[in-house]
């Protein structure tokens, strides 16, 4: 089930697969409208002969003038979409590509055009001409040039949503989006009264245990991970499975994926189970690597800050749906890594944590807005507002540590006395003020 789960999952987000559904619907709409056709609706369309009055030469010439035509914007729509690629990648980064490949729009379109062209073709070859024998599908030809009008209109649709997508604003949006969604199948829950408590604490014998390894099948990132089998597979055999790599992870084949708790070394049906229950591929995916998508905008920011691009608004923009994202997580419960059953530990998981997300948010970030009072200022205001969504003193605490550095960068890094009164301005009214410790700064 978890491979046909991951396999659907390869096609739907594949750049094939729906176009190719397309084509074969156009191709089965063609066959049925000939039938149609040939069951003697030939009176009934004769009562409408501007409409359905085509002669066989004249079917011919108009299903070959769309087909022909169709072809042709096939080729400038894969133009469009490689140029958008390009630009991308260069201004942004490429992480970001399969999000343009898996866009459902591009997909729509190519599939129509080349399911326009398949349409007519199949058309096309059941006119004859003569008079004895002629036929011509007359709803069939009237229909091809009515999805041919529409055509023009997707493909004007088509050249705006290319302009549209390729801008900073929704490609960081699209982003932080998925992210978002992302943090809502992963951590459900909110954040109750009990917030502070502490998690279960690690059984004391579980160093002193015999561990044996799984290895990875293959070389790559984890996709995925099918929590409940690894759960159901240690209730079954009564063992504890402790995760060697968590997801967003690159493992090498044939290096420890999972160890169990076993004095013997596991049969290979306990060995399939295990790895079956993972994803891996040669790219990650945001689906349940919300940190993926903190990497993306990440990614983003640094390109937009770096030398050669100097782009501060859109790394400002890149900060701000960073705030929204963790500022999202701040509101969650994130589980425990030990996975008790009926009072017996079973999994010992390896998952993201608050503190985790929040530095590969922000600490790079950091690192390359040395002297930028901007990105620093949006900063503050960003741990600010995280802060005000939780109560956890624990996560409170994080941010307050990330609010210092960002005040030792600033100490450190600008270089004039107004920026200086600015930021120290800021941050008293972000409230940092405790635990900020200044350093030593640069003359004016």
């Amino acid at each position: 089930m978890n491979k046909l789960k991951r396999l659907w999952r390869k096609l739907r987000d594949s750049f094939w697969f729906f176009p190719s559904v397309m084509v074969g619907v156009s191709m089965v709409l063609s066959i049925s409208l000939i039938e149609v056709d040939s069951s003697g609706m030939e009176k009934w369309l004769k009562l409408w002969p501007r409409v359905f009055g085509a002669s066989a030469e004249g079917a011919r010439g108009m299903l070959s003038t769309i087909a022909g035509s169709m072809m042709t914007v096939v080729g400038v729509t894969f133009s469009m979409i490689l140029v958008t690629l390009t630009l991308a990648s260069s201004q942004y980064t490429s992480r970001i590509l399969r999000n343009f490949v898996r866009d459902r729009v591009t997909q729509v379109v190519l599939g129509l055009f080349a399911g326009i062209f398949a349409y007519c073709l199949v058309v096309l070859r059941t006119i004859r001409g003569g008079d004895l024998d002629e036929f011509v599908p007359s709803l069939s030809v009237t229909v091809a040039v009515i999805i041919a009008i529409g055509g023009i209109g997707i493909l004007i649709f088509f050249i705006h949503h290319i302009a549209t997508s390729i801008q900073a604003s929704s490609i960081i949006a699209s982003v932080a989006g998925e992210t978002l969604g992302a943090i809502e199948r992963l951590f459900p829950e909110k954040v109750g009264k009990d917030a502070g408590e502490a998690r279960p604490e690690e059984p004391g014998d579980v160093a002193e245990r015999t561990w044996q390894a799984v290895p990875a099948p293959r070389s790559g990132y984890i996709q995925s991970l099918d929590n409940g089998t690894l759960l159901r597979v240690a209730m079954d055999k009564k063992i504890i499975v402790r995760m060697e790599r968590g997801i967003g992870s690159f493992v090498v084949a044939e290096t420890p994926l999972v160890s169990v708790s076993l004095d013997e070394a596991p049969d290979e049906g306990l060995v399939a189970e295990l790895q079956n229950a993972y994803g891996i591929d040669r790219h990650r995916t945001v689906e349940q690597d919300a940190g993926f998508g903190i990497r993306q905008l990440v990614d983003m920011a640094l390109r937009a800050l770096s030398p050669g691009i100097n782009d501060t608004t859109t790394a400002v923009m890149c900060v701000d749906y960073l705030t929204a994202i963790l500022s999202r997580l701040a509101t969650r419960d994130i589980p425990s890594s030990l996975r008790y059953e009926e009072g017996e530990l079973r999994v010992m998981a390896l998952g993201p944590s608050f503190e985790g997300l929040v530095a590969e948010s922000f600490d790079q970030i950091r690192n390359s807005a040395e002297g930028n009072l901007a990105i620093m200022l949006r900063m503050l205001g960003a741990l600010q507002t995280i802060g005000s969504m939780t109560a956890n003193a624990e996560r409170k605490k994080v941010l307050n540590q990330h609010a210092q550095r960002v005040a030792e960068l600033a100490d450190e890094s600008l270089k004039f006395q107004h920026d200086r009164e600015n930021f120290d301005e800021r941050y008293a009214a972000c409230g940092f003020n405790s635990v900020r410790t200044k350093r030593s700064r640069l003359s004016p």
